[in-house]
Order: structure tokens, then C-alpha cells, then sequence
């Protein structure tokens, strides 16, 4: 299946790219989330004729995303957790619990926004945690992962 990307997506193109992709791939996701349309004649025609407005509103998604990355990297988070005496967590600490408490520190995140290459975090430390707020912009943020007292 052929798409026309209308925002740039990782591993795959960026705005206005003619791709060959997987069908269930654009049908399922790329298409109904707004990030593609199908490479028909017709299509390609309104795509010509919208990329200005199209390029326009990428780059204030770009500025916006910046900006958030501006103010996040001045928060240091801390999170509290019940733990052993050995260091071990009661549970885990996982996307959610993150994005809640940077969210409470003052910059608005999303959980899909937080990756942790490794799962979720189970020991008590100190973890640099990777943002992404745009394709192009990624923010590494130092977490602290405390015991209660």
C-alpha cells in the first residue's frame, strides 16, 4: 500500500513522503490517526495544495514541543515508593507513575511519551529517563526513585 505522510514519523519518512507500507499498517493506524492519506491521483492533488498549511503546522508542533523540553529540563523529579531493606520496590514504577508525578512537578507529559527501554523501574536509584515530545525532539530527564519512610 502506498500512503503520503502528512507529519514526519520515525523509521519511515517525514511530510509529504510517497512510502510503501505494510496495508494493515495504514489502515488500521496510519490512516485513521491523521498521519497518512492514501497515494491516489486525486489525494496527491489536495495533499500539493495543503503541504504549505501542512509544513506550517508541523513547525509549531516542532516549537511547541521544544518549549516543553525547554521546562522540562529544569525539573528534577523524585518519586516515593515502598521498598525492602535491600533496595527492592514493592511493585514497580512504570510510565504512569512518571508521567503523573512530572505532570505534578509542573510540565504536562503523557505516558506514551516515556520510554523505558529496560521496563519498569523495580529497584530503588537514581534512572535517566528518555521523553519523547516530537520526533525530533527527545529529552533525557534524571528520576529518583526514593523509599518512603
Amino acid at each position: 500500500m502506498e500512503v503520503i505522510l502528512l507529519e514526519k514519523i520515525a523509521n519511515l519518512g517525514n511530510l509529504g513522503d510517497k512510502v510503501t507500507i505494510k496495508a494493515g499498517y495504514g489502515r488500521n493506524y496510519l490512516v485513521p490517526q491523521g498521519k497518512a492519506v492514501a497515494a491516489t491521483a486525486k489525494k496527491i492533488a489536495e495533499f500539493e495544495e495543503r503541504r504549505a498549511e501542512l509544513e506550517k503546522a508541523a513547525i509549531e508542533k516542532l516549537h511547541a514541543a521544544q518549549a516543553r523540553a525547554d521546562a522540562l529540563s529544569k525539573l528534577t523529579v523524585v518519586i516515593t515508593h515502598k521498598a525492602g531493606d535491600e533496595g527492592r520496590l514493592f511493585g514497580s514504577v512504570g510510565t504512569h507513575n512518571i508521567a503523573e508525578a512530572i505532570t505534578a512537578a509542573g510540565v504536562a507529559v503523557e505516558k506514551h511519551e516515556i520510554r523505558l527501554p529496560h521496563g519498569a523501574i523495580r529497584h530503588i536509584g537514581d534512572y535517566d529517563i528518555d521523553i519523547t515530545m516530537h520526533t525530533d525532539v527527545i529529552v533525557t530527564l534524571p528520576v529518583k526513585i526514593a523509599p518512603e519512610a
